[in-house]
């Protein structure tokens, strides 16, 4: 991935180790909502945001798919019980990936799931393994996207699927100069080179340059925003108290929830799509 120390670093830190599993059950992805949804019930709405994934890529089941950054594996999971598909994570973390295993050998799920420590955008696996590759909101880590986006064209079978559930944002000169210093401050702190990079149609240009067809992609930004909204409501007065002592960048959780939902006019949390 080229930027493996700041990606760990991010996620090793105690923001991270202690207010995912505490918020979220380790799961590090937003929330699906439907109209008159509680905002509050963050389980049910991963589980939707996992549902649309899984309607995303339309597969059969026993389809082989690869998880670019699988996390503790709760995707993985959620697809392979519900849809059936056969599912191999690949984390940069190894303690993400001993999580994973035990929650994949917990659900009885030991038959479609694996899970390895690894870089995906460098992975040794065979050319045209897969019939699917996903992201949920990884490829923001990477250092190089273009790098990644080639090897989920080279390990996809002919026909397979490319899914993306990232983050995307307005460009600099089209924001206010607060903003902009704000948008590259938290993408720095919580490693996410590519997320800086990625503005409106960017993502969509080196997908299409890596060789992928049909690329396509959808804002669902609204469907999000009630997850981020508690996020920020949860955050504002730590969040307050780590920038009154000058210590925001180490409360940059904190600070991305609050500041992530006042620019939400600058974001958009968009579904990627493209055919090999």
């Amino acid at each position: 991935m080229g930027n493996e120390r700041e990606v760990s670093g991010y996620y090793r830190h105690p923001g991270s180790r202690l207010g995912y599993p505490l918020f979220l059950n380790g799961t590090k992805h937003f929330g699906y909502y439907r109209a008159n949804d509680s905002p509050w019930q963050w389980s049910k709405a991963l589980r939707r945001m996992e549902d649309q994934m899984g309607k995303t890529l339309a597969l059969p089941p026993g389809a082989r798919v690869l998880d670019a950054g699988c996390g503790v594996g709760d995707v993985a999971g959620h697809l392979a019980g519900r849809f059936g598909l056969r599912i191999h994570g690949v984390d940069l973390l190894d303690f993400h990936v001993a999580t994973a295993a035990r929650r994949a050998r917990r659900r009885g799920l030991g038959h479609l799931l694996s899970f390895s420590h690894g870089d995906y955008a460098a992975s040794a696996f065979p050319e045209e393994s897969f019939d699917a590759v996903y992201t949920m909101e990884t490829l923001v880590h990477a250092a190089e996207a273009e790098t990644a986006l080639r090897q989920f064209h080279r390990v996809l079978k002919p026909g397979g699927r490319l899914v993306m559930f990232e983050y995307v944002r307005e460009s600099d000169d089209r924001m206010p100069p607060s903003a902009a210093d704000l948008f590259r401050q938290l993408n720095t702190w919580a490693a996410m080179p590519s997320f800086q990079r990625f503005t409106y149609g960017t993502l969509e240009r080196l997908t299409s340059e890596a060789g992928f067809s049909d690329v396509r992609a959808e804002d669902i930004s609204r469907h999000m925003w009630p997850m981020l909204k508690c996020f920020a409501a949860i955050a504002r007065t730590p969040y307050a108290a780590a920038k009154a002592a000058g210590l925001h960048r180490h409360a940059v959780n904190s600070m991305s929830a609050v500041e992530f939902w006042r620019l939400r006019a600058f974001w958009r949390y968009e579904v990627h799509s493209a055919v090999k």
